[in-house]
């Protein structure tokens, strides 16, 4: 009679055992999906925000900005630079091209007479 009660018993103790591994690793997963759902939601309070990296992140944008605005600004300076140079030299050119029509003037009164 030993031995039936035994083995009812080892053989109930084995069910159970397993029923509540069963029963925490449902837990675990169930933890494991509410903490993914809970990190994607947008506007979650327990979403782990780290505002190190957002200071760093505004910080370095930042940078990008001040360094692309100054790249902008020299550019633009060196196209008013050539622009003036360009306006210097058209004035030159006019200069010139008056002397020749005032030669070529001089050159015809004097082939008149």
């Amino acid at each position: 009679m030993k031995r039936p009660a035994t083995a009812l018993l080892f053989g109930t103790l084995a069910l159970a055992s397993q029923l509540a591994h069963a029963d925490i690793i449902d837990d675990a997963i169930g933890n494991v999906q509410q903490a993914i759902s809970d990190a994607y939601k947008p506007n979650s309070d327990n979403v782990y925000h780290d505002d190190r990296d957002d200071n760093d992140d505004d910080a370095e944008s930042r940078r990008q900005d001040a360094e692309r605005s100054r790249q902008y600004d020299d550019r633009y300076r060196q196209l008013e630079d050539r622009r003036r140079q360009l306006d210097d030299r058209q004035h030159q050119l006019d200069q010139e091209r008056r002397q020749l029509d005032d030669e070529e003037s001089r050159l015809r009164d004097d082939a008149d007479r």
